[in-house]
């Protein structure tokens, strides 16, 4: 068994997109840049191909994990390896540009140097064209590799001049780590619907709001689907449960999701059409509870 924790991991959750990265690191073909889209292990994979690039007792096509800069590229404190992150929902020009002039000098530990962007779709479009220029022009030491959910929001021509991989969720594998953390098999099956990775799975059904959140709002949907009166006054129960917007967020995407479990065919088009309606009045900033209120009295289930 391996030693190394990523790449364990790897073999469970991408067992074939590792055995394809495997193939090219084999032949010698790394890229200069890597676009790594959906999020399931998608970083993990980043982590792991960093360490091939560094790592001091590499054996098999496999870093070992163990050493001095495979530990220090987990620890994120590797001089030759930058993480760049969105602040505020937005990864801004400058920052692109001053990590890219650090990067134009000569690296410390005297091998690659690698620049992993996570949320690479959420770049400012000038950042994007700053980072164009060095995907056009790749110095052969510097390795970029971008992460986006959702590649429709990055320039066509950053996407073309990288090597891309999908990482398609497997919702049965976040199911059952959900199920042994003793969720019940209809949460499970809800929040795997939700998330993209397995820790975000985790790190949510620890958190007794989102589970307290979960059960209002399957209550909420069966109100909306038995007796719209009730589930009108149930609103402003909601409302103040879910008083910021991270939490409002998630009750659109959720109640969407449980809808989706309950409705019949002949219901979905005139309830989904409502919501969506509602999240984008709340979008608008429509109230909350507005919005909710709204979409009920509009409501006509068949």
């Amino acid at each position: 068994m391996s030693k190394n924790a990523l790449t364990r991991l790897l073999e469970q959750q991408q067992p074939k997109l590792l055995d394809d990265i495997r193939h090219i690191l084999k032949s010698g073909m790394i890229s200069h840049a890597y676009l790594f889209t959906g999020g399931f292990a998608s970083w993990e994979m980043s982590l792991w191909l960093t360490q091939y690039q560094f790592c001091e007792a590499i054996e098999d096509l496999e870093p070992c994990g163990q050493c001095r800069t495979c530990r220090l590229i987990l620890e994120n404190d590797l001089t030759d390896v930058t993480i760049l992150e969105p602040t505020n929902g937005i990864i801004k020009t400058d920052s692109v540009r001053t990590l890219l002039n650090r990067f134009s000098s000569s690296s410390y530990e005297g091998k690659a140097q690698v620049i992993i962007i996570r949320d690479a779709d959420k770049m400012h479009v000038n950042a994007a064209n700053s980072l164009l220029k060095v995907l056009e022009e790749p110095q052969s030491k510097v390795n970029v590799i971008l992460l986006a959910e959702d590649a429709t929001h990055l320039l066509p021509t950053i996407k073309s001049r990288c090597q891309q991989f999908h990482f398609q969720k497997h919702g049965d594998i976040i199911q059952a780590e959900l199920e042994q953390m003793g969720l019940l098999r209809h949460q499970a099956v809800l929040l795997s619907e939700l998330v993209s990775s397995v820790d975000e799975a985790k790190r949510l059904a620890s958190d007794q709001k989102v589970l307290q959140d979960l059960n209002l709002l399957e209550r909420f949907a069966k109100l909306l689907l038995a007796d719209q009166e009730k589930a009108y006054l149930e609103v402003s129960r909601l409302a103040s449960q879910m008083t910021d917007k991270d939490s409002q967020d998630m009750a659109f995407q959720l109640l969407v999701i449980i809808l989706g479990h309950t409705l019949t065919k002949n219901q979905v088009f005139d309830v989904l059409d409502r919501l969506i309606l509602a999240r984008n009045m709340w979008q608008a900033n429509v109230s909350f509870q507005n919005a909710l209120e709204y979409m009920i009295l509009k409501l006509s289930v068949r």
